[in-house]
């Protein structure tokens, strides 16, 4: 049985660190959610994932108990579910992101390290993979990641945490989107005035393309959405 502050493998990912296994549980858990692979008509049992990690119920109940604090799930009495979304929470989302992220996207530039704009690049040339192949699980991993790095270069870590659960909790516009090529375009060309502005390390740049990359994806969201109705 593994150890609750041990280094564990997780599945089907490279192994993270963490300092104990409820942390791990969390991080794979949660890296599961964002890329939809927990969707609305699933449920997460605690005994299930216990059995998977061959770990007692507790750091199970403690990894998803977090996720219910961060928004990611809801405790039923039937195990967690993922929330429904609907367009008034997604209009809400979209004005906290406008709002904060913009300008910690600019405070990152101005301390970005050569190995973070590396990784942006990389996490650029993926997207652009994703898009020739026309692939949404691959750009989906590809935007996760470069929003991970410019992230990690912000230094007010309450900012950091806060963007991070709001830009998660609208997965359901990148799975519902992600799949349609104008959505797909708009991401590329959005992520690529980005890396330019983070590798100009202009920050004025930064802050424009980041609120006009959020723009795009909620005008985009809602005029699919309302094409459906």
């Amino acid at each position: 049985m593994a150890s609750d502050s041990t280094v564990i493998k997780l599945p089907r990912r490279t192994a993270l660190k963490a300092t104990t296994l409820s942390e791990a549980i969390y991080i794979e858990i949660r890296a599961r959610l964002q890329r939809g692979e927990v969707g609305t008509e699933d449920r997460v049992l605690d005994y299930e994932v216990a059995k998977e990690f061959d770990c007692t119920r507790m750091p199970v109940r403690q990894a998803l108990l977090r996720l219910v604090n961060d928004g990611y799930l809801i405790g039923t009495t039937r195990g967690f579910v993922v929330p429904t979304l609907t367009s008034d929470d997604i209009h809400e989302i979209f004005e906290v992101r406008r709002l904060l992220e913009p300008a910690a996207a600019a405070s990152a530039a101005a301390v970005l390290i050569d190995a973070q704009e590396a990784a942006l690049e990389a996490a650029y040339k993926k997207m652009r993979r994703g898009f020739d192949k026309r692939s949404a699980a691959v750009m989906i991993d590809a935007n996760i990641e470069f929003r991970d790095v410019w992230l990690s270069a912000v230094q007010n870590e309450r900012l950091k945490a806060t963007i991070a659960r709001f830009v998660d909790h609208a997965q359901q516009v990148r799975l519902g989107t992600l799949n349609n090529r104008g959505t797909q375009k708009i991401a590329l060309d959005g992520m690529r005035a980005l890396v330019e502005g983070f590798v100009e390390r202009d920050a004025k740049l930064v802050k424009t393309a980041m609120l006009e990359f959020i723009l795009s994806a909620e005008q985009q969201y809602f005029a699919l959405l309302n094409a459906t109705d």
